[in-house]
């Protein structure tokens, strides 16, 4: 009776467990996936960027902006007035008494043109420095997103390793624990075994399925980088693997200071700091505008009568502004060395960068091989423990503590080569090693603002952003309104009770 209890709970814990994993048997179709095509599409509608994008054309037009802005600029004026005496005047033309009561119209037609003008001069080359640095965040941006997009990947290939993992140690415990019921039906061996081999089986059940969830989270991170929807089941068509890296630190680290193009930002942020300092010391130094003008007048509309022209120059200068001149020199100094400073401290923290994900590198490396004579050990060391407890020989911990073992060795390895990709990835990243394909489609200014519009236009439809601002802001007003109102009834009730 005891027997048929104990084998019909065994027989209920693994239907539970089938029941929890039977969701993965009605998934759809699965997507074949590799690390090249997630990231290409991810490069196709990542908000980055296209948000990088639009940071270039917005840099590209105040660069273009800054440089007009030493061009000949028109400008045309109209005046329309009317107007007299509040009390009647001597009209010498018509030798009456009136009012004078009457309409006057003017028109202008300017042209200026700097000559020279050290604060123009100035904005033009700040203006110049942020474009280039937008230049390069536009390429940053591709780097940045191949990194992300690649540690998602193989997070997906290392929960997928995880998974196998778990499954073959409830594969190998079920089989254990069916040798275990049978030599306890016998009465070979004790019920403590058959008790505890339950337990490892449950716990391993429960390792599989949080590696499962592992799996279910790794998989919508990759399909949201990708812009796919994040229900689609993937299969990777890769794994794991080992690649020998022979480049030498040194190598690695020479390149990327030159192609590190947050380093490279950092000097044109010097360079902006630059043409700060001159742009301040443009208040000490004089502005010269050349100018030409023709004037039209006249009492009937539209004014086109009293031509005239005109056509100089000016200079201006401060000759004193109480020392705010120098004042604002003394801050673009500061702003400069501080400037500096921060481009002496970037080019250390990439040199750092370089060899902390390069010593990764090598450890991980080193731990590829060692945990995988590990696995091959512990793979022997639980097939002669089941040979032993079989034999009546070994007892049921020793194939438990095995199974342990095994279990760990093979999730070690997995690491091991998880890690030895991601700091792989991470060198490439550091060293600053271009991203952006070839042959990557580039839009135009207005594909991108249509697609952009269409998405946010789908985006604000799903969230009914616009509906639910209103209700909630109508929710929190009335909420308001009822604890004030609750507030003065508090204070009214307070003092009639007095």
């Amino acid at each position: 009776m005891i027997k048929r209890k104990q084998a019909g709970r065994t027989a209920l814990l693994s239907a539970l467990f089938v029941a929890l994993m039977a969701p993965s048997a009605f998934a759809a179709e699965s997507l074949p996936i590799n690390l090249q095509t997630a990231i290409d599409k991810a490069f196709a509608s990542h908000a980055d960027i296209k948000k990088a994008e639009y940071n270039l054309d917005a840099a590209r037009a105040d660069y273009n902006a800054a440089r007009e802005s030493f061009g000949p600029k028109v400008t045309f004026s109209h005046n329309t007035s009317r107007g007299g005496f509040w009390h009647d005047q001597f009209n010498m033309s018509s030798g009456l008494y009136d009012k004078q009561i009457g309409n006057t119209y003017s028109n202008g037609l300017n042209l200026s043109v700097p000559i020279y003008n050290g604060s123009l001069n100035a904005a033009e080359k700040r203006a110049k420095a942020v474009y280039q640095s937008s230049v390069l965040g536009e390429e940053l941006a591709f780097i940045k997103l191949k990194a992300t997009v690649t540690d998602a990947y193989y997070a997906l290939l290392a929960a997928k390793d995880a998974r196998v993992v778990c499954e073959q140690s409830v594969e190998a415990l079920e089989d254990h624990l069916k040798n275990v019921q049978a030599q306890y039906d016998v009465g070979v061996v004790a019920k403590v075994d058959l008790l505890r081999s339950e337990v490892e089986l449950t716990s391993a059940q429960q390792s599989l399925i949080k590696a499962d969830n592992g799996y279910n989270i790794a998989e919508a991170n990759l399909n949201n980088l990708m812009g796919i929807p994040q229900d689609t089941k993937l299969n990777p068509m890769e794994e794991l693997s080992y690649n020998a890296y022979t480049e030498s630190l040194p190598n690695c680290i020479n390149y990327a200071m030159l192609h590190r193009l947050d380093l490279q930002q950092s000097s044109l942020q010097v360079k902006s700091a630059e043409a700060a300092l001159n742009g301040a010391k443009a208040g000490w130094t004089p502005s010269v505008t050349g100018s030409a003008s023709n004037q039209w007048s006249g009492n009937d509309w539209p004014g086109d009568d009293g031509n005239r022209w005109g056509a100089g120059f000016s200079v201006n200068m401060n000759v004193f502004d109480s020392g705010v001149t120098k004042s604002n020199v003394a801050a673009a100094k500061a702003n400069l060395m501080t400037a500096k400073e921060s481009y002496r401290q970037d080019t250390d923290a990439v040199q750092l960068d370089v060899r902390n994900c390069y010593f990764n590198l090598r450890e991980a490396e080193k731990r590829i091989s060692t945990t995988e004579v590990a696995v091959a050990k512990a793979e022997e060391d639980y097939h002669i423990a089941q040979v032993r407890y079989e034999a009546g020989v070994g007892t049921n911990t020793d194939v438990l503590d095995a199974q342990v073992a095994l279990r760990e060795a093979r999730n070690n390895y997995n690491t091991a080569l998880y890690d030895y990709n991601t700091s792989r990835s991470a060198l490439q990243t550091a060293m600053g090693i271009e991203a952006r394909p070839g042959d990557y489609k580039y839009l135009t200014y207005g594909e991108r603002f249509k697609a952009t519009k269409a998405l946010y236009n789908a985006a604000a439809e799903t969230t009914d952003s616009e509906k639910m601002l209103k209700e909630r802001v109508k929710a929190l007003e009335k909420a308001r309104v009822e604890r004030r109102r609750a507030t003065a009834a508090a204070e009214k009730a307070a003092k009639s009770e007095k």
